[in-house]
């Protein structure tokens, strides 16, 4: 359940806009304003490992905290935060889902350069950042150097100027230096390295401690930088899940609960399951009999009904989603062990479901918004 105070993600960026317009409800006015996205750093994983992240737990009320979107995934949630949409509206759906009318699934974050996924059309909504540009506002991007050109930075970052920058510190000192030099300037940097740490090693690893802290100590540098002359807010795309091989759920030949679907896609702790024609009914039957008990197992007009990805798709978004979803309700993800590469196997951090743990980020106020 979502604490009361939770608000959306998708509101982040058009708050942060609409405060330096002198006009947001979230945020005081400021003279240029930073967003600084930490991928993978849940709220509660924040909270529990506190110790390492004084600084940040310092600053952080009961009220700072927002609901990421579902699937909670960094494809989806990026998209997301820097649109202003719901996934209904931008048509990122997934971590992996299927292109309408072939046999593709490719993944949101890389697709586009494996697969051939377009951009400008595939992701449906304008980003905040082109449009923010194109109305004179200067629009800065910092990230690592390896995200310059990629179809998901052109997907969701296309207008803004893209500055690379390798390690954390250099990308929060760049951050601030631009939105000191830029009066009215939006500022987006990007912190992946929390989630690789958690993916490999897992959030309660001594690892994933030692990179929070130095990403409380980069949070700290930038309020500090700033000070009162620019606004900040560090927030998040997902929180992480902890999930042990053994509670690992592999799909195998012979195993009935792949039988009649024709692709299994989404990621481990979200599938997205596309039945054979016709047999979408039974696929839903077998799943929902044999995991219900730890897992939210949903057609995909029950998940629409349900405003999970936002107002009701169109029929091309619609398209998307698999006839069946599996959102992990316990500590489990599930594998298609048939596949020949089992490299994801070795994940011990997870995201994509329903949980707390997952969809409830932090949103930290600092410089002018502290």
């Amino acid at each position: 359940m979502d604490p009361p105070s939770a608000r959306s993600l998708t509101g982040v960026v058009p708050q942060i806009l609409s405060s330096l317009e002198g006009r947001g409800d979230w945020f005081p006015q400021t003279r240029s304003a930073v967003v600084l996205l930490v991928d993978g750093l849940g709220r509660a994983n924040l909270t529990a490992r506190a110790g390492y992240a004084r600084f940040l737990t310092a600053r952080m009320t009961k009220k700072d905290a927002a609901r990421t979107v579902f699937p909670s995934t960094t494809a989806v949630a990026l998209a997301s935060l820097l649109t202003g949409e719901m996934p209904a509206q931008h048509g990122l759906v997934g971590y992996r889902v299927r292109i309408p009318g072939t046999d593709l699934a490719p993944n949101q974050l890389k697709g586009w350069e494996t697969d051939g996924l377009d951009p400008l059309t595939w992701q449906r909504s304008v980003p905040l950042l082109e449009r923010e540009s194109a109305a004179g506002r200067p629009c800065f991007v910092v990230s690592q150097p390896r995200y310059a050109g990629t179809g998901f930075t052109a997907a969701l970052q296309r207008g803004a100027e893209f500055v690379g920058a390798a390690s954390i510190t250099e990308r929060v000192e760049r951050a601030a230096d631009l939105a000191l030099r830029h009066p009215g300037a939006l500022v987006y940097a990007y912190v992946p390295e929390l989630d690789t740490i958690a993916h490999a090693h897992g959030w309660e690893s001594d690892q994933w401690a030692a990179g929070l802290e130095r990403v409380d100590g980069a949070a700290r540098a930038l309020d500090a930088a700033i000070g009162s002359h620019a606004g900040a807010v560090l927030t998040a795309d997902h929180g992480i899940v902890d999930v042990p091989r053994r509670r690992q759920v592999l799909l195998r030949d012979g195993d009935p609960l792949v039988e009649g679907v024709a692709i299994v896609a989404g990621e481990p702790r979200m599938l997205h399951l596309y039945a054979e024609e016709g047999r979408a009914a039974e696929v839903f039957d077998r799943w929902r009999d044999a995991e219900s008990h730890r897992s939210w197992v949903m057609s995909r007009d029950e998940a629409i009904d349900a405003g999970l990805f936002g107002a009701a798709p169109d029929s091309d978004v619609r398209a998307r989603i698999g006839d069946v979803l599996v959102a992990a309700r316990s500590a489990v993800a599930y594998y298609d062990d048939r596949e020949p590469d089992k490299k994801p196997q070795n994940m011990i951090g997870q995201h994509g479901s329903l949980t707390e743990q997952e969809r409830i980020v932090p949103v930290v106020r600092l410089g002018a918004f502290g």
